[in-house]
C-alpha cells in the first residue's frame, strides 16, 4: 500500500512493538495527525468472541463524555405527540409512511441515526433490507427503539455512539476528533472501553480483548494497552 511522506514521518514516532498507555496513545495520535482537516480518531477493538453465536454478541450504545465532534442527522419514525416531542428535541426529520416511501423510491439516506417508537416498528420493518446492511436499523438494544423518542434524539445529538461486532469480531468506533486533544480523547476512550468490558458475554472464554488499536483518519495506528481495564 502506498504511504505518503507525512505518514512515514508520523509512523517513525510510533514503536509498533509497544502497547501504549491510553493517555500516551492519544497524545501520540494528536501529534502524528498531519492532515489539513480535523481528523476523526477511531478505535478498533478485536475481541476473543465468536459473533456467529447469538450468546457471544457484543452490542450496545453509550453517550461519550465529550461527544464525537460530528453533527448527527437524526430521522425519527413516530406519530402524534411523540412526533411533536421528537421535533422539539431537535430531530432533523420526523415522519411515518411518507419517510418509508421516500427511502424506498428515492433511495434517500441523508441521515446518520434512525430512531423509532415501538408502535412504528411494523412500518420501519419494511426498510430492513435497506437500513440493515448500513447498520441503521433501529434496535431496542441500541436504545433506538424506545417510547421516549425525544430523549433518544437528545442523546444522539450529544454524541451517543453504537458499538457492535463486525463479522471478523472487531468493533470499530469513532471516539472524537484530533482537535479534542489527548485528555478528552482519553476520557472518551475509557468510557467506550468500559462499556465494551461491561458487555462481555457470559459465554466468552479466554482472553476477551485480543487487541486495541487507535488511529486518526490519515495517521498510523497506535496499539493501546488494555491491561488496566481487565
Amino acid at each position: 500500500m502506498f504511504r505518503g511522506k507525512k505518514y512515514k514521518e508520523s509512523a517513525k514516532q510510533i514503536d509498533r512493538s509497544v502497547q501504549y498507555d491510553s493517555a500516551e496513545a492519544m497524545a501520540l495520535i494528536c501529534k502524528t495527525a498531519t492532515a489539513k482537516f480535523d481528523e476523526t480518531v477511531e478505535l478498533h477493538v478485536k475481541l476473543g468472541v465468536d459473533s456467529r453465536h447469538a450468546d457471544q454478541q457484543v452490542r450496545g450504545a453509550i453517550v461519550l463524555p465529550h461527544g464525537t465532534g460530528k453533527s448527527v442527522r437524526v430521522l425519527v419514525f413516530a406519530k402524534g405527540d411523540k412526533a411533536e416531542a421528537a421535533k422539539e428535541a431537535g430531530a432533523d426529520y420526523v415522519g411515518e409512511m411518507d419517510m418509508v416511501e421516500k427511502i424506498q423510491k428515492e433511495n434517500w439516506l441523508d441521515f446518520d441515526v434512525v430512531i423509532a417508537s415501538p408502535d412504528m416498528m411494523g412500518v420501519v420493518g419494511r426498510l430492513g433490507k435497506i437500513l440493515g446492511p448500513k447498520g441503521l436499523m433501529p434496535s431496542p438494544k441500541a436504545g433506538t427503539v424506545t417510547p421516549d423518542v425525544a430523549k433518544a434524539v437528545q442523546e444522539s445529538k450529544a454524541g451517543k455512539i453504537e458499538y457492535r461486532l463486525d463479522k471478523t469480531n472487531i468493533i470499530h468506533c469513532p471516539i472524537g476528533k484530533v482537535s479534542f486533544g489527548a485528555e478528552k480523547l482519553n476520557d472518551n476512550f475509557n468510557a467506550l472501553m468500559g462499556a465494551i468490558m461491561k458487555a462481555k458475554p457470559a459465554a466468552a472464554k479466554g482472553q476477551y480483548v485480543k487487541s486495541c488499536v487507535a488511529a486518526s483518519t490519515m495517521g498510523p495506528g497506535v496499539k493501546v494497552s488494555t491491561a488496566k481495564l481487565a
